[in-house]
């Protein structure tokens, strides 16, 4: 079935030649010619959506100041004294041991593993050293951090070996 639809699909396309028939396409079907050249512009007699812009209402919060109890939506962040140096250490020692047990476990033991948990751990470290409590930055900037180790012979990749490690850390947020 698919071969019926790809050949149904790619016998009908009209190059930038049939100009004067592109606006008719959307009604009709022609055959394609030989050379196609991009880009194909048309006009249609469609009518075009035109979403109104975002209007910023005036009482909404900004991240900095007081969280509505009621919202559905969590503000993430890491505990202000995790951003201690000692407590940094700390927690990106703990993030390297846990991320590389969780990858062996996962997947299977293999060295690209020792890897992310390092490359994960200090990125982790130095957000927490400039004092970035947000969750989705520390990820954002870890995740461009991984991005550095070849995963050739990996199962893993970095955006998912980032947030394999911010899982984590949201873990040990919730827990005493």
């Amino acid at each position: 079935m698919s071969s019926w639809v790809c050949s149904s699909v790619t016998r009908f396309v009209p190059s930038a030649d049939d100009s004067h028939l592109l606006s008719a396409f959307l009604v009709h079907s022609f055959p394609a010619t030989t050379s196609t050249k991009f880009p194909l512009l048309f006009r249609t007699k469609v009518p075009l959506l035109m979403l109104p812009r975002s209007q910023s209402s005036p009482d909404w919060k900004t991240h900095e100041q007081e969280e509505d109890p009621g919202s559905p939506v969590q503000d993430l962040r890491v505990p202000d004294e995790w951003l201690l140096p000692s407590r940094a250490i700390e927690e990106s020692e703990w993030l390297r041991g846990k991320l590389q047990k969780w990858l062996d476990d996962e997947y299977c033991p293999e060295p690209t593993n020792v890897e992310i948990s390092r490359v994960a751990a200090e990125s982790y470290y130095r957000s927490l050293m400039e004092r970035e409590t947000d969750i989705g930055v520390i990820l954002l900037k870890m995740a461009q951090d991984l991005t550095s180790i070849s995963y050739k012979e990996s199962f893993h990749g970095a955006f998912s070996s980032a947030n394999a490690a911010v899982n984590l850390i949201i873990e040990r947020i919730g827990s005493p």
